[in-house]
């Protein structure tokens, strides 16, 4: 690949979609998928043009991952419910990689309109939600449009998990 650029962001797409799989127990040891044709794989979305789709679907999630050193979180988060849009999932979020290190200290950032959803689909108190999945909250100024809230990779493995069985787990 040409653009070093390009290339970083596609091992950071690869990255998240390959333990995304292993968490949720869908690839076997070597990393193949149990069952190639099942819908609840996590896939890396073909590049759409003007109606991308996001880059990663982990569904009901559209993942827009990001590999860059000065974060635009609200306008990240944008993009991601505009993708989930046209992709036709009902959940957008950003996964964004944190220079010099792994996959695990990624961060999961989510919009407030989004977080809530979430939650009130898994039926917890927002304390709950907070607690389970290690979610801080980002109040930027007044604009409630620019407050979002953040959770690791592991974390947010977890609330796919639970979102997809459609009941939360107990604390872990």
């Amino acid at each position: 690949m040409a653009n070093p650029n390009k290339a970083r962001g596609t091992a950071w797409e690869s990255a998240v979609r390959d333990f995304l799989n292993g968490y949720l127990g869908l690839v076997d040891e070597r990393g193949a998928f149990r069952n190639p044709l099942s819908g609840e794989n996590v896939r890396r979305a073909a590049q759409e043009g003007a109606r991308d789709v996001g880059d990663v679907h982990a569904a009901p999630f559209i993942l827009e991952c990001k590999d860059v050193r000065n974060p635009a979180v609200p306008t990240w988060l944008r993009q991601a419910r505009v993708e989930a849009a046209h992709a036709g999932f009902p959940y957008g979020v950003v996964v964004h990689k944190r220079r010099g290190l792994g996959i695990h200290a990624g961060r999961v950032h989510v919009d407030v309109r989004t977080w809530s959803r979430i939650r009130l689909a898994l039926g917890l108190p927002a304390r709950d939600m907070f607690e389970r999945y290690g979610f801080a909250a980002s109040l930027r100024g007044l604009d409630t449009g620019r407050w979002y809230l953040t959770t690791d990779v592991a974390g947010f493995a977890a609330l796919l998990s639970d979102v997809r069985a459609g009941v939360a787990r107990a604390v872990r």
